[in-house]
């Protein structure tokens, strides 16, 4: 071999690992109530690990999915083709139980499919869309108990089938959502899709869609205008006779990110729709399911930002520079720190809200607590994903900057769950609906808080100016109180359940404002060693 041809100081490829195998998730999964989860969490983070899973996941981006309108002959099928390897981890989640089998009533079970969602969305993020949607509709479908009986066991099972026929005949079923169009956004009570009775009890829908992702699926929910208002309706993809319902996908966008789940504008023209919930009723109808996605909005947040400080941390462990290993510099160790601390703090925030989903049908605390914390999540989570998957893909260098690293595909995924469900705005706007109309949320929040009191004074002392700005909650403020009662409360759980280092760093940084405006900015004193013990391949 040529002198030039020999590799050195290029870090290995991460394969061959346990994506489990994260302290604050494991620790996580313990205190909310899920520890009998932890064996097979570990066999999930193996796979996620494995050179299967990570070779499916590039295959699936490298081949995006494809859209086929007509067949040979011209018959209108509005088909899209994917990659073998997404329908592969599509049928790994759905077997594992991330999506509609959740609902079987096991006490934890939602701590530990958050817990099991959190890890298997670092294999690859964009079929974990239909895994959340279908997760989401089956708490909404319940408001219309004959469709449940139809297609709620579908939904449930653990076994998935692509390809589109009467859903009868399969044994798994995907779940879909059209809620936005063209003109309104996540202003879905200007929707102008219309539904119209027939005299067999179905609607007929006239409408276009605008963002409806995983058309593959085998039914959606989409809300419609009739004479009493916006409606929640089930559209199937595949009607009970075994006919197809019109469903004319006009187009897939071309996204940022998320490119191996398809996204498409379906156009509607007499598509049959089953009425779900009371009409003009449609948004309560859906509240549940958005509560459902919003969390996992947070939780697919969070594994992004696991993976991202993963993979900095294993590139900084297997490069040199200026004489010595990366990890030991204390530039780069202090970045990797600064990252580890967000990171953790976004996983106790998603795991204690998926702790109040699982405790919410049967403690009233929990579940105002769940309507505010969620929104919270939500947002901060969500907002925190890009600067730290951005500030790691920086710590690989040029060589982050290059596909094969994987942390391109990591950064154009980071902005999308800020988005989805609802962006910054819509969940800030939410937050002053509760401060606003929900007391019993507002005092579960102080009660969760205050669990720390005591413990650190910076904490205690942000807790009280957070009351104050409380006074304040004009909407030009809306952002700023979510980002501090989402920091506070951050705050307020790692200093109850995390090492007294990352507690220290983020409530040294983030809570008490000690803190620059770049990662690798943590107060003096912070013990490094203590956070960086922490990270998963640390």
């Amino acid at each position: 071999m040529a002198p030039t041809h020999v590799v050195t100081n290029q870090a290995p490829d991460l394969v061959g690992f346990d994506a489990a195998a994260d302290p604050p998730l494991l620790e996580a999964l313990e205190r909310e109530g899920a520890g009998w989860a932890l064996d097979e969490l570990h066999e999930t983070g193996r796979r996620v690990g494995s050179a299967e899973v990570r070779a499916w996941a590039d295959a699936a981006h490298r081949n995006e999915p494809v859209l086929r309108t007509h067949d040979r002959i011209g018959n209108r099928i509005d088909e899209v083709d994917y990659d073998p390897g997404y329908h592969a981890l599509l049928g790994e989640a759905v077997s594992r139980g991330f999506a509609g089998a959740v609902w079987e009533g096991r006490p934890g079970q939602h701590v530990a499919r958050a817990a099991g969602f959190l890890v298997w969305s670092q294999a690859e993020a964009g079929h974990g869309c239909p895994v959340s949607m279908t997760h989401a509709v089956v708490p909404a479908l319940r408001a219309a108990p004959e469709l449940f009986a139809q297609y709620g066991p579908g939904l449930m099972a653990r076994s998935y089938e692509p390809g589109l026929t009467d859903p009868a005949s399969k044994s798994g079923l995907l779940a879909g959502m059209g809620m936005t169009e063209k003109q309104g956004g996540s202003d879905v009570r200007t929707n102008t899709t219309t539904a119209t009775p027939n005299a067999d009890g179905t609607w007929s829908l006239t409408g276009h869609k605008w963002f409806t992702s995983a058309p593959m699926c085998d039914v959606f929910l989409v809300l419609a205008q009739t004479a009493a208002g916006v409606t929640c309706f089930l559209v199937p993809r595949v009607l009970p006779d075994g006919t197809r319902n019109p469903f004319a996908i006009q187009r897939l966008k071309d996204k940022l990110g998320n490119r191996s789940n398809a996204s498409s504008e379906p156009e509607f023209d007499g598509t049959v729709g089953f009425r779900v919930g009371d009409e003009g009723r449609g948004v309560r109808t859906i509240i549940e399911m958005v509560a459902c996605t919003r969390l996992d909005n947070a939780l697919g947040s969070a594994a992004g930002m696991r993976d991202a400080v993963r993979r900095a941390v294993w590139h900084a462990r297997h490069r040199c520079a200026f004489g010595a290993a990366l990890i030991d510099k204390p530039l780069m160790r202090a970045v990797l720190a600064d990252l580890t601390v967000e990171s953790e703090a976004a996983v106790a925030l998603a795991m204690r809200l998926a702790g109040a989903q699982d405790r919410a049908a049967d403690d009233e605390h929990e579940a105002a607590f769940r309507r505010i914390g969620v929104t919270l999540g939500k947002y901060w989570i969500c907002k925190r994903q890009t600067a730290v998957v951005g500030e790691a893909l920086e710590c690989l260098g040029g060589n982050g900057f290059v596909e094969e690293s994987g942390m391109p595909r990591l950064f154009r995924e980071s902005p999308l769950n800020s988005i989805w469900e609802g962006s910054g705005n819509v969940n800030a706007l939410d937050l002053l609906r509760v401060l606003a109309r929900e007391p019993a949320a507002v005092d579960a929040y102080r009660t969760e808080v205050e669990l720390a009191a005591g413990a650190d004074h910076r904490l205690d002392a942000a807790w009280k100016a957070v009351q104050d700005d409380l006074r304040d909650v004009s909407e030009d403020r809306a952002r700023w109180l979510s980002e501090r009662l989402a920091i506070v409360l951050q705050g307020s759980l790692l200093v109850r359940h995390a090492p007294t280092a990352v507690a220290d760093a983020f409530v040294g940084s983030r809570v008490a404002g000690d803190h620059g405006a770049a990662f690798g900015t943590l107060p003096r004193g912070v013990d490094v060693d203590g956070v960086l013990a922490r990270v998963p391949l640390g």
